[in-house]
């Protein structure tokens, strides 16, 4: 299993395209679920989008903790498997799962007894929470399903394979988009289910993509190991995970308690303004998914390299990565300027929405490349085994920076005073970024050794 795909020893920007270009379309077809969800319940109406925008912030919590579980177990499993030692890599992974069904299963089951009150404080109204309601049940019931594909993933991810992560979620979201209009405007002989088709349709796709990615780890790959009830030996690993997985999964619930403070000062301006702020955020993940991709490959490249003792290596290719996405993003934003009112018509036909949509796409990816810059340093940081400057960094971004801003921008500028105060942090913090990559280090052996370790 060591150096299977060669991230010890192959050129790093080989090895990095390598397998963030299989993560490229893996996260384009997980992005595809949300925005394909949102295209077909705009042409429901205002209120419909309205509804399911309501529901990102909730719905990114569950993924943010998801994250966080897949931070830990991509940077222990890389370190395990680049220092040689794939039977506790095996243990570990067994253990972690088990851990991750039980939690999310628990706080499904908190959530889906809270949908009234929850949605109410972020400021839906009579006529959203009902469709909110037919959404959420459903979407809970499948989030222990969704929460276990994502970190099985990773684990894949870890060994240094992004091709087969990349095939489970393309035949989920292939699911998703021919269920999605059958089951929403009741096509054929399928009854019209509306909002509640499209948690229909998602949660037959995840229970297809969870088969795959399990009989992937267990039955093909031998890649977790059904060890022996050990409640020392459990509690060690989940210790273990949770030193990078509990700040990781914090670092990730900053940003949708971020988007919810946010979309709750927009409720209060124009309840317009939430569906426009709804599609705008799917859309940032679509523009971000070069960002992302390169992440998910960067975690497993710089774990294994760090575990292998090579931290040069592993610095050379955060610098890289910071420079590529700076460049590309800052290209990929020129043709947004002379589309944006095309694409924002694609999401609505109420005029209001268009135009706070256009503004959106017209502002806000302008700072995508600092914003990338962000999210590569944060995620380095964890598999550098600094989770808490990762939870730090973005602590700073969201709360001393962005929401004052924010709050300043509503006073002065309504709507799109708000909306300047996301590039303008993101600029603000892309720079910082730069200047911490530059002198990134691990942590000393005294307190990589106050890190738990299984027998």
């Amino acid at each position: 299993m060591r150096d299977r795909h060669g991230l010890l020893s192959q050129p790093i920007g080989r090895v990095l395209l390598n397998m963030s270009l299989p993560n490229l379309i893996g996260i384009l077809t997980i992005l595809g679920f949300s925005l394909v969800d949102t295209f077909f319940i705009s042409q429901l109406g205002t209120e419909a989008l309205a509804a399911i925008s309501f529901t990102f912030p909730v719905t990114l919590v569950i993924s943010s903790i998801a994250i966080g579980i897949g931070a830990g177990v991509a940077t222990n499993l890389g370190r395990l498997i680049g220092s040689g030692n794939s039977h506790k890599a095996k243990v570990f992974l067994h253990d972690a799962l088990l851990l991750t069904f039980g939690l999310i299963a628990l706080l499904a089951l908190v959530g889906s007894l809270c949908i009234v009150p929850l949605f109410s404080l972020l400021g839906a109204n009579d006529s959203s929470l009902p469709l909110i309601k037919e959404y959420m049940l459903l979407w809970y019931l499948g989030a222990p399903l969704l929460v276990l594909l994502m970190v099985g993933n990773q684990g894949l991810r870890a060994t240094g394979d992004t091709k087969s992560p990349a095939k489970i979620m393309a035949l989920a979201a292939l699911i998703n988009l021919i269920l999605d209009p059958l089951l929403i405007f009741g096509l054929g002989p399928f009854p019209r289910l509306e909002i509640q088709g499209a948690a229909i349709a998602t949660l037959v796709s995840w229970v297809v993509a969870l088969s795959l990615s399990g009989y992937l780890l267990i039955i093909k790959r031998n890649l977790v190991e059904f060890a022996e009830f050990n409640l020392a030996r459990m509690r060690c690993n989940w210790k273990q995970l949770a030193h990078i997985a509990q700040p990781a999964a914090l670092m990730n619930l900053l940003n949708p308690l971020a988007n919810a403070l946010i979309m709750a000062m927009l409720a209060r301006i124009d309840h317009s303004a939430v569906a426009a702020f709804g599609a705008g955020t799917r859309l940032e993940s679509v523009l971000l998914i070069a960002v992302m991709a390169l992440s998910s490959s960067l975690v497993p490249f710089v774990a294994q390299n760090l575990g292998a003792g090579q931290g040069g290596r592993a610095r050379e290719a955060l610098m890289l990565s910071l420079k590529f996405v700076l460049v590309f993003q800052t290209l990929l934003y020129l043709p947004l300027l002379f589309w944006a009112s095309s694409i924002a018509q694609l999401f609505s036909s109420d005029p209001q929405v268009v135009e706070w949509l256009t503004f959106y796409i017209i502002a806000l990816p302008a700072a995508y490349g600092p914003l990338g810059m962000v999210i590569l340093t944060a995620t380095t940081l964890n598999a550098y085994h600094r989770p808490m400057s990762s939870l730090l960094l973005n602590l700073c971004r969201l709360f001393l920076l962005l929401l004052p801003f924010a709050a300043v921008g509503s006073y002065l500028g309504g709507v799109k005073g708000l909306l300047l105060a996301l590039p303008i942090t993101n600029a603000i913090m892309g720079i910082a970024c730069y200047i911490l990559a530059k002198q990134i280090t691990e942590p000393s052996k005294s307190q990589v050794n106050n890190i738990p370790t299984p027998n």
